[in-house]
């Protein structure tokens, strides 16, 4: 007795069909799994014996052999569950075999035949659309997920009996709908803004640039003076997720297991703040199946380093390629996987091991090479790919108990918006949305500017010491701030206001 179905499985972020084949034939009773299953898939044989025993079906007592194809692609995970118990009840003839060429089916088994969510159904749906398998058999809590997908019939199922029943036609199971607008619209509302940030006025304006062009931002200032503040509320003005943008991260958070339950879609731009002690495969994404790392959870959204120092030297350089080229590579001997990890990178540090070098207040107690020694953590090349470099001081104490009227994050995200559309028209044909992603070729023909403008940098680029990489940042986030100012030219007072944001490649940060 030989039966098949169709589940899927995910490899990176990508899936793909898995032919799940069982035989059923006389012999001394056994129950093995092949198709190179990983130890979750071996520890099926359990559940789905116990499953179909206590959903009162007849588990065969004979020989059975189940093959997951291709064979010679590692399969992980409880996601077969459903598909190898209803594949052993149709080659026992308890399930009927007409419908099961048309579904994907998917579902983590419990012991009483209950259905259990999986992980990575997003990437499935999108794969059983692009093959044109447009019938889904999916754990409830997973099926909103698979249904933001217009185009496939996704059916949710409670337990064993339920698929059982609906397959041979004795119950009738609807095809979940969902309402994209209304999944937008139940998070508009922010917890933070910027009215929480007292003073900083040249850290706030040099934020609204970075977003305006989706630059990186590194800050350096004492304790206390406001950079998490300030790095929390980012979000808060970048432009809204479309929707193409919000499967991306879907994607990721699906695969990583990271989904929340009753979210089918991300519609907010991710925050990611991991702590300096992470290694460099939970930030970079790695393992012996690889995952998805927090450079690529925060794709389309925010990685913040605080007390960047503190990160490990490997971790830190491991960032060169994603902030270049927004994919993080994972070879292993046998594979290689690409994330994508387009996020904007938020840095903070102190000024030296204390945090007071230089403070108006407290006076700093670390020596000339303590300092040096930590701010060295910090690689030049690292720092070339920084766009935006700000120092945020300690705030006075008027400020803090006095100043009231302070733009909120809704006006500051209107001209953000405004500049990101500007880009999005001008870029329309080069495949990129914004100024952070030029290459030499597109600084070349969009960033042209006067002879006046050009002695500037030439200046700055002369008395600060500054690399060519660091050049093309000065000509993108100038860019940038034309595009705010709705300038067609890039004119010597963007220029100025951009070079100003290289403070850290001045002699003062060797000491």
């Amino acid at each position: 007795m030989l039966s098949k179905l169709f589940s899927a499985a995910i490899f990176g972020t990508e899936a793909f069909v898995v032919d799940v084949e069982v035989d059923v034939h006389s012999g001394l009773p056994s129950f093995n799994i092949v198709g190179l299953p990983d130890t979750a898939v071996q520890e099926s044989r359990e559940r789905v014996r116990a499953a179909i025993k206590n959903s009162e079906f007849e588990f065969p007592m004979q020989r059975i052999t189940v093959n997951l194809a291709p064979a010679d692609t590692k399969k992980e995970g409880p996601i077969f569950d459903l598909s190898i118990a209803l594949a052993i009840l149709t080659a026992c003839k308890q399930v009927k075999p007409e419908l099961l060429d048309e579904y994907l089916i998917l579902g983590e088994l419990s012991l009483d035949g209950s259905i259990k969510p999986v992980s990575g159904v997003l990437p499935i749906a999108l794969m059983a659309k692009k093959i044109g398998k447009n019938k889904l058999l999916l754990p409830k809590a997973n099926a909103k997920e698979a249904g933001i997908i217009k185009e496939l019939k996704v059916f949710p199922v409670n337990s064993l009996c339920e698929v059982v029943e609906f397959l041979n036609k004795k119950i009738s199971i609807e095809p979940i709908s969902v309402d994209l607008e209304d999944i937008f619209k139940q998070n508009m509302n922010n917890q933070v803004d910027f009215t929480d940030i007292k003073g900083q006025e040249h850290a706030k304006r040099a934020f609204e640039v970075a977003a305006a062009g989706s630059h990186n931002v590194i800050m350096i200032g004492p304790p206390g003076s406001g950079k998490t503040m300030l790095a929390r509320r980012l979000p808060t003005i970048l432009p809204s997720l479309t929707l193409e943008e919000s499967i991306e991260i879907t994607k990721l958070y699906s695969i990583a297991g990271l989904l929340p339950p009753e979210t089918p879609l991300v519609t907010e731009r991710p925050f990611r703040a991991p702590h300096h002690t992470i290694s460099n495969v939970g930030l970079i994404g790695g393992g012996r199946m690889p995952k998805p790392g927090e450079i690529s959870l925060a794709h389309n959204g925010v990685l913040f380093l605080d007390e960047l120092p503190e990160f490990s030297r490997g971790a830190l350089e491991s960032l060169r390629q994603p902030l270049e080229d927004g994919i993080i590579t994972i070879s292993r001997s046998l594979s290689s996987v690409n994330y994508t990890s387009s996020f904007m990178l938020i840095a903070s540090l102190n000024p030296c091991p204390c945090g007071f070098y230089g403070d108006p207040v407290k006076v700093c107690t670390c020596s000339s090479s303590q300092i040096v020694k930590y701010r060295s953590k910090i690689s030049g090349p690292l720092l070339d790919r920084i766009d935006i470099h700000i120092e945020v001081p300690r705030v006075n104490c008027r400020e803090v108990m006095e100043k009231d009227n302070i733009e909120d994050s809704f006006a500051i995200r209107e001209r953000v918006e405004k500049a990101r559309k500007t880009q999005r028209e001008r870029y329309c044909e080069n495949n990129i949305f914004s100024n952070a992603q030029m290459t030499k070729k597109q600084i070349k023909k969009y960033c042209n500017i006067n002879d006046n403008a050009k002695n500037l940098l030439y200046k700055a680029m002369e008395k600060l010491n500054l690399s060519a990489r660091a050049y093309d940042r000065i000509l993108k986030v100038a860019r940038t701030i034309a595009d705010l100012e709705q300038s067609v030219e890039i004119e010597i007072s963007h220029l100025s206001e951009a070079i100003q944001y290289r403070s850290l490649d001045r002699k003062l940060w060797l000491y």
